[in-house]
């Protein structure tokens, strides 16, 4: 899966990076590549389903689709 990402200098020093395809999965590194590689590894965790996220919800089902 390919996913866009938008990386921008941050006035503090080093990088922030976001998915807009993914509300809220942003990340920040000191130098590119690390923006790069943190914003991989939030990507993970933001697409990892976890059983929490349908507790409370009658009759839901956790099912997984190819991308």
């Amino acid at each position: 899966m390919n996913l866009k990402i938008v990386l921008e200098p941050s006035n503090d020093g080093g990088f922030t990076v976001f998915v807009p395809a993914l509300p809220g999965c942003i990340s920040e590194g000191d130098t590119r590549e690390e923006a790069i590689e943190n914003i991989r590894e939030a990507i993970d965790l933001y697409l990892d389903p976890v059983d929490d996220d349908i507790l409370g919800v009658e009759n839901a089902e956790l099912l997984e689709v190819a991308l």
